[in-house]
């Protein structure tokens, strides 16, 4: 036992722990009042740099940084096909070692995607998109932007673009998925530099930027990259976050054309897909009206895509065999299902009649050439070629329309069927490129009609083929993902401007055509996933006003009242699972008075002993809800005769998953997702 030291001995010893302690700071850091006049500085600094609003600049890393990580990605996709092709090129004409050069090296990379993704997160498959805009819709997905994802999806969507048109995929939604996964995270570093609690509204504005960046840092159109998010993702838009979009989507958009400059691609900032098209003379008046027939035949193929897609889609999940190996061995039916498309692209075989040889941007930058084809075809064989793109869509046993009607009769499928693997990939762009397709072929045709123009007197203005590429891609991309801003991406793209308003006109028809028909592409993954996302009401159901909220509501609803005790609370907990309960002033008198949490119900039955427990036990005194439990206040609530319609628009603009229905103040039900979306599947299809 230690003895106690004397009074004067006691000081002595803490004034020398006190000199030591003092000195060892002292040595360790040095100059306290340089260091207080430094902190001061930063201090202030930072007071002045966020007087603007610290979004601003988290908003310029993001866009920043997805430019940066899109440009990587698309110099590591270029060398790494540059491979492919050399090895192709180089292995000789031995028929058999070509074919498996062919074949093998993108579905060992697939393979790769789909193993590698699935193994590290199974969100990271397909473009993501359904799933954002469930998450924007305030439906809780964590999973979907946890940072592990990002890296998986990073490393899948590069072998994915690696395969090139084989597998005729893009990279537009998952890095749309990326970016609000980057965008989640700059989130939380946000709330940590600027030290506030974490607020889902500043995470919803940081998401909504992070879709036009992901359109702008792959297009390099910011524009169309902020109207595109606005139609596909979001049914309400806050114009507050306008601003925000167009400043992230500009950073992301400049810097990845920038590093194009600084890479040497090019001499300066220019579009991603830069055309040669004339501007004198555009189009002739009269062509307005085979524009009208192109969005009349792009709106039907979208129809016929989307129907067959969606179908596709819910076979494959069905079939034993295909449902066995996506839930069990997902690399498996990718190298079978890539196996397949590689072998029907082999150049020497069909792929001849295909222009499989192209990359997906050399697919567009052929499709939106100057020339006419069809002039120059009977003089390709005896001239040096000039450019070379287009002639890979001369074959000598087939003229440009039917190697074009041909890639557009096995692109259809194909890419449906490629539409099922499991693997980070996005759907954008094969979409784009069969529109230009589209256009291209009808372009062809009307200059073979009209070699000289529509009109036969005068000074000859022959029909541009380009043009109406340019109309289709816009036309069908938009009738597909029910957008019109594509019709402004065409040209952001390519830097032409000429075709705007035919462009815009077919695209109108389009979409008049397949959103009256079939819904979205990405509407139609939420349905086949079944996520928890409100279907639109059509504007032709005007039954949505006369329908009220009492035909629809859940009736029997779990409540408590005020001065209920233990054994209320934990009958009710165990008669639903439901995250919050309506409190009641009392049981005779049903009048709704606020709601109270499951967790404050399960920490209050903690807190109290249960009536049949042993008197060793207690843990406190009998209470009741209102007097332990923090009763919150009902902000938003009901009436039996609130409309279907006004229902559908308050959950969708205030991102709510519960309301409570009232008469006179007295609880009568309750209107959650569920009964909602019930409604309005009874109305869009009544029995």
């Amino acid at each position: 036992m230690e003895r106690p030291l004397p009074g004067g001995a006691r000081g002595e010893k803490e004034e020398k722990e006190e000199e030591r302690v003092l000195v060892s700071e002292h040595s360790w850091r040095p100059c306290p009042t340089a260091r207080r006049r430094l902190r001061g500085c930063l201090e202030w600094v930072k007071r002045q740099l966020f007087r603007v609003g610290e979004d601003w600049y988290f908003l310029f890393i993001l866009g920043v940084l997805m430019a940066t990580i899109s440009f990587t990605m698309d110099i590591i996709v270029a060398r790494l096909y540059a491979a492919h092709t050399w090895l192709y090129r180089e292995i000789g004409d031995i028929g058999v070692l070509k074919y498996l050069s062919w074949t093998l090296y993108p579905t060992a990379l697939a393979a790769f995607s789909t193993g590698f993704s699935q193994s590290i997160t199974p969100h990271s498959g397909g473009s993501g998109i359904p799933e954002l805009k469930t998450i924007l819709m305030g439906v809780v997905l964590e999973d979907y932007l946890a940072i592990q994802n990002f890296g998986a999806k990073v490393v899948g969507l590069t072998c994915t673009l690696v395969c090139g048109s084989t597998l005729f995929l893009g990279k537009v939604g998952p890095y749309v998925h990326l970016s609000a996964m980057a965008a989640a995270y700059l989130g939380k570093m946000r709330t940590t530099v600027t030290r506030e609690y974490e607020n889902k509204f500043k995470q919803h504005e940081m998401l909504v930027a992070a879709q036009a960046v992901g359109v702008a840092t792959v297009f390099g159109a910011p524009i169309s990259g902020v109207l595109f998010s606005i139609e596909v993702m979001s049914p309400h838009f806050a114009v507050r976050d306008y601003w925000r979009g167009f400043f992230a989507a500009t950073c992301g958009a400049f810097m990845f054309r920038l590093l194009a400059v600084f890479n040497s691609e090019q001499e300066t900032i220019a579009a991603v897909f830069k055309s040669d098209l004339q501007i004198d003379f555009p189009f002739d008046l009269l062509e307005t009206f085979f524009f009208v027939i192109l969005g009349t035949i792009c709106g039907i193929m979208a129809c016929a895509y989307l129907f067959c897609q969606r179908w596709t889609m819910v076979a494959v999940k069905k079939n034993w065999l295909t449902a066995k190996l996506l839930a069990t061995d997902k690399p498996v039916y990718t190298v079978l299902v890539v196996l397949l498309l590689a072998s029907i692209t082999f150049p020497p075989g069909l792929g001849q009649f295909m222009a499989s040889r192209l990359t997906m941007k050399e697919y567009l930058t052929s499709l939106f050439d100057n020339r006419t084809w069809g002039t120059l075809a009977p003089n390709a064989s005896g001239m040096a070629k000039p450019g070379g793109l287009w002639q890979e869509w001369d074959h000598p046993s087939a003229t440009i329309y039917g190697t074009l009607t041909f890639f557009l009769l096995m692109k259809f499928w194909m890419l449906i069927l490629a539409t099922t693997l499991p693997l980070p990939a996005g759907y954008f762009m094969p979409i784009f490129i069969y529109g230009a397709a589209i256009g291209r072929l009808m372009g062809e045709v009307v200059a073979l009609l009209f070699p000289r123009g529509l009109h036969s007197e005068g000074p000859p203005r022959p029909i541009i083929p380009a043009g109406y590429a340019l109309a289709g891609a816009a036309a069908f991309a938009g009738s597909v993902t029910h957008a019109v801003s594509t019709a402004l991406l065409v040209c952001e793209a390519t830097g032409h401007l000429g075709h705007v308003l035919p462009t815009v006109l077919a695209v109108l028809v389009a979409n008049a055509i397949s959103q009256k028909n079939q819904p979205s592409f990405y509407d139609a993954g939420i349905i086949v996933k079944k996520l928890p996302y409100l279907p639109p009401i059509r504007s032709r159901h005007i039954a949505s006003y006369r329908v009220v909220v009492e035909e629809f509501m859940e009736r029997q609803v779990v409540a408590l009242a005020k001065g209920d005790g233990f054994q209320e609370v934990l009958v009710a907990l165990d008669a639903s699972a439901d995250t919050e309960y309506p409190v009641v002033e009392s049981t005779g008198s049903p009048t709704l008075v606020g709601t109270v949490s499951r967790s404050q119900l399960v920490t209050f039955l903690q807190s109290h002993e249960h009536p049949q427990a042993p008197q060793g036990e207690k843990l406190a005194t009998v209470g009741t809800l209102g007097d332990d439990c923090a009763i919150e206040p009902i902000m938003l609530q009901f009436s039996p005769w609130t409309s279907l319609h006004q229902a559908y628009h308050l959950f969708q603009l205030l991102k709510l998953q519960r309301v409570f229905v009232t008469r006179s103040g007295e609880l009568v039900g309750a209107v959650s997702r569920a009964e909602l979306r019930r409604a309005i599947e009874e109305l869009a299809n009544p029995k």
